[in-house]
């Protein structure tokens, strides 16, 4: 039975960080494991044109602590008054990995998103050109459309024609929780990827609703049906490499999370490298785990894998049930389980 595994560093291909206060308090758990990390642009007001990229990622590096070796890698938040040229020059520079695609009003800030997408056609096609990577929120936000269908929905309305007119664009499908998002990426071709999270390897819809509200399972895309979940740890599990780790790790206070309308997202970022080895055993595949976390993310985004490595050890793992912020606590997610794999740097 294997006791020790030694893994290159993860990478987190979908992270919400927030700012100010929350960014300080949140940032030092992913950095403790993560090398890398894509950062969500939703903020208020949102991150989309190159200099507020610049000045976002600033304040991300003035946060992290002394001697942390963590690399933000920056998002733009595509409007339907997103300037191509500015897309191009920051990407050109460095600053940029990606461009984030919220349909408007699918999420948490997401209210400047698209609605029109003939008016983002030459912003995606200069994306196209230039190779850079189109991350996706999918979800329609048709009000006719129940919750639990919009991923398949997305897929038939706005993903796919978005590939035929776009064909040489690189997309990620972020945090997919359905079978159909499965079996559309597997039949797709290079250009397609998708992250899957944390939380919807563990819970599915019962876990947020059965035996009363759960609200620290609420996320979205909301969990699906078992069968979904279980779509998705074949995916995870299988070594596939146009699957990876996208934790979309999302912190907001009990506060905001237990209001009548209470915010949608689960904070994983503490105990995500404990839970997953423990899915991974549980499904008879720790040989795929590295492939997961830390091989084809950077593969899908034309970047080296990282050199350092961190070593999970078989003894029981302990992470508190929530950090203290300056705004309030925020409950780390609970994946109802043991964690029998213990992370540490090497």
């Amino acid at each position: 039975m294997t006791q020790t595994l030694t893994l290159r560093r993860p990478d987190d291909w979908h992270l919400h960080l927030r700012d100010g206060d929350m960014l300080r308090a949140v940032l030092p758990h992913t950095a403790t494991h993560f090398a890398r990390a894509i950062i969500m642009p939703n903020l208020v007001p949102p991150v989309v044109r190159g200099a507020d990229a610049a000045a976002y990622r600033e304040r991300i590096l003035a946060a992290l602590p002394e001697g942390s070796d963590f690399t933000p890698l920056m998002t733009l938040y595509l409007t339907e008054d997103t300037d191509a040229d500015d897309v191009a020059a920051a990407h050109a520079s460095g600053l940029i990995t990606a461009v984030k695609l919220y349909p408007a009003g699918a999420t948490t800030n997401s209210a400047s998103g698209v609605s029109n997408f003939d008016k983002v056609a030459p912003v995606l096609d200069r994306m196209a050109d230039i190779g850079l990577p189109l991350c996706t929120h999918g979800e329609v936000t048709d009000p006719a459309v129940d919750i639990f269908d919009r991923e398949a929905v997305f897929i038939d309305r706005v993903m796919d024609p978005l590939r035929k007119r776009h064909a040489g664009l690189k997309i990620v499908m972020e945090h997919i929780t359905t079978a159909d998002a499965v079996d559309y990426v597997r039949t797709a071709d290079a250009n397609l990827g998708a992250t899957i999270t944390t939380h919807h390897l563990v819970i599915n819809r019962n876990h947020i609703l059965a035996g009363g509200i759960k609200p620290h399972y609420y996320c979205l895309p909301v969990a699906k049906r078992e069968t979904h979940r279980l779509a998705l740890r074949a995916a995870a599990t299988s070594g596939d490499a146009r699957f990876f780790l996208g934790t979309d790790s999302a912190p907001h206070t009990d506060a905001n999370k237990l209001l009548p309308c209470g915010c949608a997202g689960c904070f994983t970022a503490p105990n995500t490298m404990s839970i997953l080895p423990e899915v991974f055993e549980q499904d008879g595949a720790l040989q795929h785990l590295e492939a997961f976390t830390s091989l084809n993310g950077p593969a899908f985004y034309g970047l080296h894998a990282n050199e350092d490595t961190l070593t999970l050890t078989k003894t029981p793992a302990a992470y508190p049930g929530h950090i203290d912020t300056p705004e309030g606590p925020v409950t780390v997610f609970d994946p109802m389980m043991p964690l029998n794999w213990s992370v540490s740097r090497d």
